[in-house]
């Protein structure tokens, strides 16, 4: 394709609520940087921008959330990042459309990962909407918002004007979609399909989305990526002591002045009190508070009625976080028997003895050293999730991404190697190539995901015609989509070893997770 760049003044120009905006042409698309969907203060909800005269110049990317710490690059071979400057006027989003007109084409929103603590729009290379966008004839929408305790600190003791600052961060992304609702048509958009999708934290923000009936009637369809995980589970209790904490701390009266204080010197300070707060089972905010704004994890309370029938597709990665644990051994110059007899040196006995059979049923395509590498810590709370939201309608969906990376000579896949596939990203980061340049695997697990996305944002089904039949899930039935080598649906593939694998091998892959420096960022 030859490549084409337009930006002058009367390119990429639309009419939005507040005011004009102009963007630019690439290669057949209509791309915008940095609107502004929302302004709001430091633990108040957001609000409307003002309108502005002229034209908004958005060919450039907005502040990021400011983050907790100034983390040091790693792993960047895994999860290729963007560093870029932060400030607390964070709440913008990025826009790519084929066309500016009336052709009502699925939106897609993406929520980033990171937790609700970390990360932004466009922190990983592949979270960039233009494939997505012109090979799916759809609109791609990534949203920043407020993060750590600048969205979800508990302040409801100290007046009205804080009730919901526990959600604050979740405010704003309603207020992206509420932006979206009203002005998508104008790029392009179908205000009426819109699918919201994350990974990680972003996954776990479409479930907090179902559950806060604010968003109710902004969006459409949910896909979340690896986003069913304990360590994401919502704080209870008051923020109340923890805030005078704070102030006691950085020498403050009033929480009027923590609304003022330098966030880097805020930072430092929550940071010095969290692990005792922690460690004390107390509140320290940077998740999700169930209050009268936001119902709670709906694994423990149940979905809300209302967004029982929005259709959901529900997956998570083989390994996830422990592909990034450092290898005690070399899988390649292993025999069979040899990779047997590591397993049970590793797991011992019984737990041994109970869980090879069951990985080599539920995994007959993989080497059973794999099984050292085998992911829980999502799988396991998933196959709960799944089940429950599947009791409540015939549109839930589950997949596990099962695509071992060339990394490293080999590496099963970890948490974020799906993102490029989900975006048709491959080419813009290097874990996903073969040293040989043989990718036609590679290649073609990328067109049956992409397609997977595409299908499920256009008609809330993923099924298409490059993978085999897909069923959604019933009370009792998980049909999961295993997309590797070789796809195909699975029944209840691996709910007897996944509790094995709990109960027998979780304080081994403790172990593992701790030799060395296993740190990579989201």
């Amino acid at each position: 394709m030859k490549h084409t760049f337009q930006w002058d003044s009367g390119t990429a120009l639309v009419k939005t609520s507040r005011g004009l905006v102009r963007g630019y042409r690439q290669n057949g698309l209509s791309i915008f940087k940095g609107i502004p969907y929302a302004k709001a203060k430091r633990f108040h909800a957001p609000e409307p921008v003002e309108k502005w005269d002229g034209v908004f110049d958005a060919s450039s990317y907005g502040y990021v959330c400011p983050l907790l710490t100034n983390e040091r690059p790693s792993g960047e071979l895994y999860v290729p990042h963007r560093y870029w400057p932060m400030d607390e006027d964070c709440l913008n989003l990025n826009l790519w459309t084929p066309g500016l007109d009336d052709k009502k084409r699925p939106v897609l929103v993406w929520l980033h990962g990171g937790g609700y603590e970390a990360g932004s729009s466009i922190e990983h290379i592949a979270y960039d909407g233009a494939s997505m966008a012109s090979l799916g004839d759809a609109v791609a929408v990534s949203v920043n918002h407020r993060l750590n305790i600048l969205g979800y600190f508990d302040l409801s003791d100290f007046g009205e004007e804080y009730a919901n600052s526990a959600n604050a961060g979740t405010d704003d992304i309603i207020a992206a979609l509420q932006w979206i609702h009203d002005n998508i048509a104008a790029f392009g958009g179908d205000p009426a399909n819109v699918t919201v999708f994350g990974q990680s934290g972003g996954g776990a923000k479409v479930t907090t989305l179902l559950q806060t009936p604010a968003a109710d009637g902004l969006y459409a369809k949910g896909i979340n990526m690896s986003g069913v995980i304990g360590l994401l589970a919502d704080e209870k209790g008051s923020g109340r002591e923890l805030a005078e904490a704070l102030m006691l701390e950085l020498g403050l009266t009033s929480v009027r002045e923590l609304e003022t204080v330098d966030y880097r010197l805020l930072a430092r300070a929550y940071l010095k009190l969290r692990p005792e707060f922690q460690k004390a089972g107390k509140y320290v905010g940077c998740k999700p508070h169930p209050n009268a704004f936001y119902a709670g994890d709906p694994c423990a309370v149940g979905f809300r009625k209302e967004t029982e029938q929005i259709p959901l597709l529900v997956g998570s990665v083989f390994s996830e976080f422990f592909s990034f644990a450092p290898s005690p051994y070399d899988k390649a110059a292993m025999t069979p028997a040899q990779q047997e007899m590591t397993v049970r040196e590793v797991l011992e006995g019984e737990g041994a003895d109970a869980l090879i059979p069951l990985f080599k049923k539920a995994y007959p395509e993989r080497d059973i050293i794999d099984l050292l590498r085998l992911d829980y810590i999502f799988r396991g709370p998933e196959i709960d999730y799944i089940a429950r939201r599947s009791a409540l309608n015939r549109s839930t969906f589950s997949y596990l991404f099962n695509l071992d990376q060339p990394l490293n000579g080999g590496t099963t896949p970890w948490h974020c190697s799906d993102i490029p596939y989900v975006f048709h990203n491959m080419d813009l980061v290097e874990h996903t190539h073969r040293p040989d340049g043989d990718n036609a695997v590679a290649e073609r697990v990328q067109e049956q995901v992409f397609g997977s996305v595409m299908a499920f944002a256009r008609t809330g089904n993923p099924a298409n015609d490059l993978l085999p039949d897909w069923q959604p899930c019933r009370p009792g039935c998980e049909n999961t989509m295993v997309i590797g080598e070789a796809c195909g649906v699975r029944q209840d593939f691996d709910h007897a070893l996944i509790p094995a694998v709990i109960r027998y091998m979780g304080p081994a892959m403790a172990r593992q997770m701790a030799r060395g420096d296993a740190r990579i960022q989201h």
